[in-house]
């Protein structure tokens, strides 16, 4: 993967960014090192030139020209853990992207931990940005959990698995849909296979970190949407093993980078 470092300039601030190169046609990805009211954030960009369709595990079926996953410090998690929906309207300014062109997840994990694996099959192209850690990991099915929503949103902790799946092909809402369960289980695979435990149930192995989300993007390259990203389908198995190498890799960067 080819990076290079240079400085931009956005309303007179600048900010550091880190290129990185990516084998789909029109997909511009990038880590930004900037500040939002006095926080030092790191936050990785994608943007795509003209509106694409995702599904975001947090925020549903959208039409947006970027994704963004966010790097949250300690200090900034405590204020948008109660105040997150004026975050969410507030911070794309810092990025000079328009809040209605994009769409977010934000962790506690550093975007240098960042990790990407792409798959490809002939013209088929798939590509997974993940990022996350074990420290909250936890079994589904087995395990208490202790929060309670109401009336606030929730911002993801230190072990949030953020995951964001993108492919050249068209996908129908339904295959976007089906790829979120293909990465899930490609996510839990690799969980099982680095023997990550639950924090609440240790003796059991972890399937996720009950904070962990999800943002899949469709392309534009087929004839036809695909209709189906199930795991006996090529586009499937490419989701699938790009997701799990992804993010067994970024864990990995993650839990020695907190170790030191």
């Amino acid at each position: 993967m080819k990076r290079r470092n240079y400085v931009i300039l956005f309303d007179g601030v600048l900010m550091k960014r880190r290129e990185l190169k990516l084998n789909l046609d029109n997909v511009k990805a990038e880590i930004l090192y900037h500040r939002y009211q006095g926080f030092d954030l790191n936050t990785l960009l994608v943007g795509f030139g003209s509106k694409r369709r995702v599904l975001s595990t947090w925020e549903g079926f959208k039409d947006v020209c970027f994704v963004a996953n966010v790097h949250h410090p300690d200090g900034l998690s405590e204020i948008t853990m109660y105040h997150y929906d004026e975050f969410e309207q507030s911070f794309p300014a810092s990025l000079g992207v328009d809040c209605d062109d994009l769409a977010m997840l934000s962790t506690g994990a550093h975007m240098d931990n960042l990790a990407v694996c792409e798959k490809s099959f002939k013209d088929l192209r798939v590509c997974c940005l993940a990022t996350g850690g074990v420290g909250n990991a936890l079994r589904s099915g087995v395990d208490v959990a202790e929060w309670v929503e109401q009336d606030g949103k929730y911002v993801s902790t230190r072990g949030t698995i953020n995951i964001f799946v993108l492919t050249n092909a068209a996908l129908t809402d339904g295959a976007m849909a089906r790829a979120i369960i293909t990465a899930t289980e490609a996510k839990t695979a690799a969980l099982q296979d680095m023997d990550a435990r639950s924090c609440v149930s240790p003796d059991v192995l972890a399937t996720g970190t009950g904070t962990d989300n999800m943002i899949v993007v469709s392309g534009c390259w087929s004839k036809a949407p695909l209709v189906s990203c199930g795991g006996h389908t090529k586009v499937g198995e490419l989701i699938g093993v790009a997701t799990k190498v992804a993010v067994a890799e970024t864990i990995k960067r993650h839990e020695a980078s907190v170790s030191k």
